[in-house]
C-alpha cells in the first residue's frame, strides 16, 4: 500500500494532480498571480487608456494611478486585460500601476507607466487647392473647426515642404514666384493644442500671361501604305495642334484632329491620292495661323506579315488572366485588374489563429509578425487574410488566399529566430485538416490558445473566412460579390530548403504530396462544396516534369508528375463526387541567359544589346510555340530545351493534352510569373505577350510577380488590354483563333466584345527591330479602327508607361493592314 501511495505522489508532482503544486504554495497548494508585465498608457481627450498583458492565474485586476510618482493608489478592479480612465483632467500627468489578482492573494505592482491626456490638436485642412497665375499661386482650403490660424508650406520638391506664412484664414496668396517653376504646398491646421498633420500636397506652376502662339515651323509628311505620317517643329505655349487636310492644293482644308504633341498619323487613306496639310498651334488664348502646306502621296506597301483570324473557332477569355502578386503593393498597377494573389514562402508557415508567420530561408528562418506588423490586429485570427480579402473586394478584384498543408505553422508571433537543427518544431503547431467529422458546429472564430489544443484546423480556417464575410458567399459558385479562390500551399517540392525550419532536409514526396492533398481538399469541401481550389503551385519545370528529380520522366512519355498527379486527383474525385482540384496551378519564371549567363530576369538597365532584347521578346513562346527553338535564340543555357529531347517546349499545350485525358475538366494557372526588361520597351513587349498568350490557350488565372526595383515597362504590357484609351476600354471577353505567318516577327491576339456585335480588340506586337506591314485577315470588319501604341520612343519619360494615340482608319471587308513600329504593342480597336 505504500509503494502505490508513493507512486501515486510522484504521478501528482509530475502531471499536477489535486492540489499538489511543485512551486510549493502551501495550504490549498495555490499562489497569487504573477506580476502584470506589459502595461502601456495612452493619452486622449480627458482619457487615458490602458492595455497590459494577461498574467497566469488572474481572475481579475487592481487599477492604481496618482498625479505623484510612486504613491498610486487603487482606482479600479476588473477581469479584463484593458481600463479607460474617463476621470482625468486635460494637461495633468497620471501614474499608473496594475495588480494582479486571485483567490490566493494580489501580486506585487507593475512597473510604473505614465500618461497626459490633451485636448487633440485640429485635424488636417481638406479641398486644398493651388491656382497658378502670373508669378504667384493662391491657396484655398476648407475651414478646419477648431483651428486658430494655418500654417502654409512650400517647396520646389514634392515631400519637403517648410512654412512660409500662417494666415488665420483659409486662403493665401504666394506671390514673388519664379514663372515655369512647379511649388508644392501643404497646408497645416493650428490650435492651442498644436499643429494637425499636413494636408494632400498640391502643386502649381505660375506662368507669364498667355499669349495666341505662333504658327508651326518644320512640318513634314511621309507618305506610307494608306497613311501620311507628319511631324513639325514644337511651338512654345502651344497645348494643341490642328490638323488640317485637304485633297485640293493650297484650299478647302478641314481640321482631322488636335493632337497634344507635335506629330500625327493620317491613316486609313487612300493609295494614289495626293493630300495636303497644314497645322496651326493652339491654346487658351487661341489659335496661330496655318504652317506652310506640304503634301504626300500615299502608296501601297508589301505585306511582311499576315495574321489569320479564324472567328468560328472561339472561346470564352477568363477574366482572371489579369492579376498580379500583392496588387496593393504593386509600383504603378493599372486601375483594371481582375486578379490578386496572397501567397509566396512566407504563407507555408502562417498560422491563422495568431496571424503568426514564417518566411523560412527567405528571411532567417525567423517567427515573426510580419503579416500583421502594423497594418492589422494580430490579435485577431485569420484578420491579415481578411483584411487582405476585403481590400480586394473594394478594388473589384477575384482573391486567391492560402492554405496551409506543409504540416506546421508559426507557433507566436514573437521575433525568434529559430534554432538549427532542423527540423526544430518547438516553436511551431501542427497542422491538422479537418476539425469537425460531422458539422461545422465544432468551429470557431476564437480558436483556444495552444495549451488548450495545439492544432491549427484548416477546415476551420477556411469556415472562419467566410463567417468574416457573411452573407457574402465568398467560396460558392456565385458569390454576391468577387470570388474568393484557394491554394493549396506554396512551391512543395523545395519545402526542404525554403523551410527545412519545418520539413527537414528530407523533401516531401510525391506519394506524400498526393495524399496531402486528397485530404486536404476533401476536409474543405466538406464545408464549401464549390470552392476553387488551386495546386499544387509547382515552382517551376522541375517540380512540374519529374517533382524535383524524385521521378524519372522522358522527354515525350505519360510519366511527368502531372500524370501522376491528376490520374490520382481524378480517382479521389470520382469517389467523392466532385472535383477535388479544380485548378492546375505552377509558376513560370524564363530560363533564358545571355552570353554572360546572365538571366533575362536580371536584365534590369534602361539600355540593352539587341541580343539581350531578343531573348526577352522571345521567350513567352516557349509557353505554347510548337516552332520555338530557345537553344537558336542565343540562350546560352537552354536546358529545359535539352531535357526534353531537344525539342520545343510548348508547356501548356503539354499540360492541356495531359488534362485533357487524364483529368477532363481541369483549368490551368500560372499565379507566378515575370519576364524581364523591366526599363526597356521589351518588357512591355513581352508582357503583352504572357496576356495575349493566358488567353490564347485558355488559362483560367495568372498573377504577375513583382520584381525587385522599378517594373512599369512591364505594367505597361498590363495597359495594352487594359485600359488602353486610358479610360475603361479592354481587351475583348472572346478568344479568336489567330495565326501569324512569321510569328517570330509579329504575333496578333484577336477578340470579340460578347456584348456588342461588331466589336473587335486586337493586341499586335513587333518583336523584330523593324517596323512590319501586317495584314489582319478573315474578319468581316465595319466602322473605324482606333489604334494605341507603346514604342520606345513613346514610353520614354512616361510614369506610367501608358499606350498613346496612334489614330484613326476606316475599317472595312476581311482585311484591316497597319504598320506596326520596330519593338512595339499597338492595341488596335474597330468599333
Amino acid at each position: 500500500m505504500l509503494n502505490v501511495l508513493i507512486a501515486v505522489l510522484l504521478a501528482c508532482m509530475i502531471a499536477g494532480c489535486g492540489g499538489y503544486s511543485s512551486s510549493g504554495g502551501g495550504g490549498g497548494g495555490g499562489s497569487a498571480p504573477a506580476v502584470v508585465t506589459g502595461l502601456s498608457a495612452t493619452g486622449a481627450n480627458a482619457q487615458v487608456t490602458l492595455t497590459w498583458n494577461p498574467s497566469g492565474g488572474a481572475t481579475g485586476y487592481y487599477v492604481k494611478r496618482s498625479t505623484t510618482s510612486g504613491a498610486e493608489a487603487q482606482i479600479a478592479a476588473q477581469a479584463g486585460t484593458g481600463y479607460t480612465d474617463s476621470s482625468v483632467t486635460n494637461g495633468t500627468k497620471y501614474y499608473y500601476t496594475v495588480a494582479a489578482y486571485n483567490s490566493y492573494g494580489t501580486s506585487a505592482d507593475s512597473s510604473e507607466v505614465n500618461a497626459t491626456p490633451n485636448v487633440p490638436p485640429p485635424s488636417a485642412p481638406a479641398g486644398v487647392t493651388a491656382t497658378a497665375g502670373d508669378k504667384q499661386v493662391v491657396l484655398s482650403w476648407m475651414a478646419v473647426g477648431g483651428a486658430t490660424s494655418y500654417h502654409v508650406k512650400r517647396s520646389t520638391n514634392s515631400g519637403t515642404e517648410t512654412q512660409i506664412a500662417a494666415p488665420t484664414t483659409n486662403g493665401y496668396t504666394d506671390t514673388g514666384l519664379t514663372n515655369g517653376t512647379k511649388y508644392f504646398y501643404v497646408v497645416t491646421a493650428v490650435s492651442s493644442s498644436g499643429e494637425s498633420g499636413n494636408s494632400a500636397e498640391v502643386n502649381a506652376t505660375p506662368q507669364a500671361a498667355v499669349t495666341i502662339p505662333g504658327a508651326p515651323t518644320g512640318l513634314v509628311a511621309t507618305a506610307g501604305d494608306t497613311a501620311v505620317s507628319l511631324t513639325w517643329n514644337a511651338v512654345s505655349g502651344a497645348t494643341s495642334y490642328h490638323v488640317k487636310r485637304s485633297t485640293t492644293s493650297g484650299t478647302g482644308y478641314a481640321q482631322i484632329a488636335a493632337p497634344t504633341s507635335a506629330s500625327f498619323g493620317d491613316s486609313g487613306l487612300t493609295d494614289g491620292t495626293t493630300y495636303y496639310y497644314v497645322v496651326s498651334a493652339v491654346n487658351s488664348a487661341g489659335e496661330s495661323a496655318n504652317s506652310s502646306q506640304v503634301s504626300a502621296t500615299p502608296a501601297a506597301a508589301v505585306v511582311n506579315v499576315t495574321i489569320t483570324v479564324d472567328p468560328t473557332k472561339t472561346h470564352t477569355i477568363s477574366p482572371y488572366i489579369y492579376g498580379t502578386n500583392f496588387y496593393s503593393g504593386n509600383t504603378n498597377a493599372p486601375a483594371l485588374l481582375t486578379f490578386d494573389r496572397d501567397g509566396g514562402n512566407r504563407w507555408t508557415a502562417y498560422n491563422w489563429i495568431n496571424n503568426g508567420s514564417n518566411a523560412g530561408s527567405d528571411y532567417f528562418y525567423e517567427n515573426d509578425n510580419y503579416l500583421c506588423n502594423g497594418t492589422c490586429n494580430a490579435a485577431i485570427p485569420a484578420e491579415s487574410v481578411r483584411l487582405f480579402i476585403a481590400g480586394d473586394q473594394q478594388d473589384g478584384l477575384a482573391s486567391l488566399i492560402t492554405v496551409q498543408m506543409q504540416g506546421y505553422v508559426s507557433k507566436d508571433t514573437a521575433l525568434v529566430q529559430v534554432g538549427q537543427p532542423f527540423p526544430n518544431l518547438a516553436y511551431f503547431r501542427p497542422v491538422v485538416d479537418k476539425k469537425s467529422t460531422v458539422s461545422a458546429a465544432a468551429f470557431t472564430l476564437t480558436p483556444p490558445a495552444a495549451s488548450t489544443d495545439n492544432n491549427v484546423y484548416m477546415d476551420e480556417f477556411v469556415w472562419a473566412l467566410d463567417q468574416k464575410f457573411s452573407g457574402k458567399n465568398i467560396f460558392g459558385m456565385n458569390p454576391t460579390s468577387h470570388p474568393t479562390f484557394i491554394s493549396l500551399d506554396n512551391e512543395p517540392e523545395l519545402w526542404n530548403s525554403t523551410h527545412a525550419e519545418i520539413q527537414g532536409s528530407s523533401p516531401v514526396t510525391s506519394d506524400n504530396y498526393i495524399t496531402k492533398t486528397i485530404t486536404l481538399t476533401k476536409a474543405i469541401k466538406d464545408q464549401f462544396p464549390n470552392a476553387t481550389i488551386f495546386g499544387p503551385v509547382h515552382y517551376g519545370f522541375q517540380g512540374l516534369y519529374n517533382w524535383q528529380g524524385e521521378l524519372s520522366s522522358t522527354p515525350t512519355g505519360t510519366n511527368w508528375f502531372p500524370d501522376k498527379y491528376l490520374q490520382a486527383i481524378k480517382t479521389a474525385s470520382t469517389s467523392y463526387g466532385r472535383p477535388l482540384v479544380d485548378v492546375y496551378d505552377f509558376h513560370w519564371y524564363p530560363e533564358e541567359y545571355d552570353s554572360s549567363s546572365t538571366r533575362i530576369l536580371n536584365l534590369t538597365g534602361t539600355t540593352l544589346s539587341a541580343a539581350q532584347v531578343q531573348l526577352i521578346v522571345q521567350s513567352p513562346r516557349v509557353l505554347w510555340d510548337p516552332t520555338f527553338n530557345d537553344a537558336a535564340n542565343g540562350n546560352s543555357n537552354p536546358w529545359i530545351y535539352q531535357e526534353l529531347g531537344n525539342s520545343p517546349i510548348q508547356l501548356l499545350p503539354r499540360l492541356q493534352a495531359k488534362i485533357n485525358a487524364e483529368n477532363p475538366g481541369m483549368r490551368i494557372s500560372i499565379t507566378e510569373y515575370e519576364g524581364g526588361g523591366w526599363n526597356h520597351i521589351a518588357g512591355t513587349i513581352a508582357q503583352a505577350d504572357f496576356l495575349g498568350i493566358f488567353g490564347m490557350q485558355n488559362l483560367f488565372a495568372a498573377s504577375f510577380w513583382p520584381p525587385g526595383g522599378t517594373y512599369d515597362y512591364a505594367m505597361g504590357g498590363f495597359r495594352a488590354y487594359r485600359g488602353f484609351d486610358g479610360a475603361n476600354a479592354v481587351f475583348g471577353d472572346t478568344s479568336l483563333q489567330a495565326t501569324s505567318s512569321d510569328v517570330s516577327k509579329v504575333m496578333v491576339y484577336a477578340s470579340s466584345d460578347s456584348s456588342t456585335s461588331g466589336h473587335y480588340i486586337f493586341v499586335a506586337i513587333n518583336r523584330s527591330t523593324s517596323s512590319q506591314v501586317t495584314a489582319i485577315n478573315g474578319v468581316s470588319l465595319s466602322g473605324i479602327a482606333t489604334l494605341y501604341q507603346m514604342t520606345a520612343t513613346t514610353a520614354a519619360g512616361q510614369n506610367p508607361v501608358r499606350p498613346v494615340s496612334a489614330g484613326t482608319m476606316a475599317a472595312s471587308g476581311s482585311s484591316l493592314k497597319v504598320t506596326l513600329p520596330a519593338l512595339s504593342v499597338t492595341t488596335i480597336e474597330v468599333k
